[in-house]
């Protein structure tokens, strides 16, 4: 008898996209937009994302500028990534803010890699869950007997297989963000 492995497949992706997602938002030597991403802005008393009050557009390899659709709120803007934390330094213009990226240190680099690390293992740890709600499935389904030992024995053997392969594709992702802050 088959088994319906869909929504198993689907979290193992969806755990995918969402560490592709968190590696963007984790600072290396060069200047990306998507560090910003995570950055919210108060904007006539609500925080909003702040590619919602202005264009993020690179100017250099360590430098973003971000023009404020209102002029008014650069001192908003400033304070948000300011507050952020992002390891970054601002300042106002004429036309905007500039975000520039300072050269990373040894020391920072290795922070960073930790982080990625942490991300890494949080990851994984989705994939767990995901695995663990389809073994309690398929115990139920042995215990209701609408599945036979064999094929409890060969299911359960297929999601370890797609839980491996899913931890497979987290690691490459871990590796390639590894090589990219140390070098």
């Amino acid at each position: 008898m088959a088994y319906d492995f869909s929504n198993f497949k689907k979290s193992i992706a969806g755990a995918e996209e969402w560490l592709k997602k968190e590696f963007s938002g984790i600072r290396t030597g060069q200047a990306s937009p998507a560090l910003l991403d995570g950055v919210r802005v108060e904007s006539y008393g609500t925080p909003v994302p702040l590619s919602q009050v202005g264009s993020v557009t690179t100017e250099g390899a360590r430098t973003i500028r971000i023009t404020p659709w209102d002029a008014s709120q650069a001192k908003d803007i400033e304070k948000a990534i300011t507050l952020a934390d992002l390891g970054v330094s601002v300042s106002i213009d004429d036309k905007g803010l500039r975000v520039n990226f300072p050269e990373l240190t040894e020391d920072r680099r290795r922070d960073i890699v930790k982080m990625a690390k942490e991300r890494l293992e949080d990851g994984k740890k989705r994939v767990r869950v995901a695995r663990d709600e389809i073994m309690k499935d398929l115990q139920a389904k042995e215990k209701d007997g609408s599945l036979g030992k064999d094929d409890v024995y060969r299911h359960k053997n297929d999601a370890q297989k797609l839980v491996d392969e899913g931890n497979k594709k987290l690691e490459d992702l871990y590796e390639k963000k590894e090589k990219e802050i140390l070098s």
